[in-house]
């Protein structure tokens, strides 16, 4: 009856992560760890609390704690691995991460994070492989399909990236994050509309998430023709090869320095200004809705 009472109190407490009311998840969890001081379990749900509320000295301090109790700990594990991946602790990561993935090889989290890491480095085939290994172990997870849309954008496959979108969207088109990867896929297919359609239902399900903030101003920046203009050849850019880009930047600076220079400062004179516009169009949203 006692270990039935504990598995109800730590259902309840993943139900209240689950609505996000955190802080009622930690103070139930550390009630939890009260009533036995040495479960590894209650330990390793306090540190994805801690890491979920971002406070990551406290997550890894607790990820540690159980991990003393239970060297094998999934939960544990997971934790480090996410806490260092948001701090951007490379090395960290990347011991964590063989570890992590030895005590767990089937959590597909692990390789859509990898895939973001090989993203950032321009590695978008190596990228593609591991979240087709995501979704082998979790083929509906509409992030890791939001994911590999955006990825199959970024090789230049337009077509099966809009494919994937359909699939991601169709899923669930109610999370934040994946309406983020699906506005990051549109804008690389040269889709603005729909980019800035999914960012306003981003922010609309989390107006205080900074990020979908910026990136809402970004989308809307993006719809202004004058700014689309200077962003063609970005476009172009993005499909070329790095020492194609390299011998196209030094043909242009030697033969065209002249018409480059004014590209750059044209550029930056139209980022700005559509950047005005769009703090203008939504501040004067602001003051309406008020």
């Amino acid at each position: 009856m006692e270990k039935d009472s504990r598995q109800t109190a730590f259902a309840a407490v993943h139900q209240l992560i689950g609505w996000k009311r955190y802080k009622e998840a930690l103070a139930e969890a550390e009630q939890l760890l009260r009533q036995e001081p040495e479960d590894p379990d209650a330990f390793a749900l306090m540190a994805h609390i801690c890491s979920l509320m971002n406070e990551y000295e406290k997550a890894l301090h607790w990820a540690k704690e159980a991990l003393l109790r239970e060297p094998q700990h999934e939960l544990a594990w997971y934790v480090r691995v996410c806490v260092y991946y948001e701090t951007d602790n490379e090395k960290a990561l990347e011991e964590t991460l063989r570890e992590a993935m030895r005590v767990d090889p089937y959590e597909a989290h692990y390789y859509f994070l990898q895939a973001n890491r090989l993203n950032k480095k321009a590695k978008y085939k190596e990228s593609r492989g591991l979240l087709l290994q995501a979704l082998e172990l979790r083929p509906e997870n509409p992030l890791y399909l939001a994911a590999l849309s955006y990825t199959e954008a970024l090789l230049g496959n337009m077509a099966e990236s809009a494919r994937v979108d359909a699939v991601a969207a169709g899923y669930d088109a109610e999370n934040a994050y994946v309406l983020l990867y699906l506005a990051w896929a549109a804008g690389q297919r040269g889709d603005y509309k729909l980019k800035e359609v999914y960012m306003k239902n981003a922010v609309r399900l989390s107006p205080d998430n900074r990020q979908l903030q910026d990136e809402f101003l970004e989308a809307l920046q993006q719809r202004q023709k004058l700014f689309r203009i200077f962003l063609w050849p970005t476009r172009l850019v993005r499909r070329m090869k790095r020492w194609q880009i390299i011998l196209a930047w030094m043909f242009a600076w030697i033969l065209f320095r002249p018409l480059v220079l004014l590209f750059i400062v044209l550029y930056v004179l139209a980022n700005w200004v559509t950047k005005g516009i769009v703090h203008v169009q939504v501040f004067g949203w602001r003051r309406r809705g008020s």
